[in-house]
């Protein structure tokens, strides 16, 4: 990705954010996903009383980008941003969803309302997920 696709994925994620439903935590999450055609998907973290039903940003744009018919492999970009001290990072959970449906090379910008960000891949962000097995029977 060059430096227009990660300010517009920052710029995506952080409205995004504003649509979260916190609560209870107050916390809120961005998350966007660039396609090759350009399209963005959003999503924000919606809570629950019941903690566990709650739902992070980031599967929340996984899932609205499946359910609304994209290919997983059309995607070029994944962002997330939340008010933190450093770059936000995904929870397990979302970066063992993301290695569901992309590539371990896909570009993941980490960000922070400050404007610090990182770049990385999935490949480091969760090296060794769990993978398709193969049943033995």
């Amino acid at each position: 990705m060059n430096i227009k696709d990660i300010n517009k994925l920052i710029e995506s994620a952080k409205k995004a954010r504003l649509n979260a439903y916190t609560p209870y935590s107050k916390f809120k999450v961005g998350a966007a996903i660039l396609l090759k055609n350009g399209k963005i998907v959003t999503g924000a973290n919606i809570e629950n009383v019941s903690f566990g039903l709650t739902n992070c940003a980031e599967r929340t744009a996984i899932f609205k980008l499946i359910s609304e018919g994209y290919d997983p492999k059309e995607v070029i970009g994944f962002s997330v941003i939340g008010q933190t001290k450093e770059p936000i990072s995904p929870c397990g959970a979302c970066r063992q969803v993301m290695s569901e449906f992309f590539s371990k090379d896909l570009e993941v910008v980490l960000a922070n309302l400050d404007g610090k960000y990182l770049v990385t891949t999935l490949k480091d962000l969760l090296p060794y997920s769990f993978e398709e097995i193969e049943d033995e029977r």
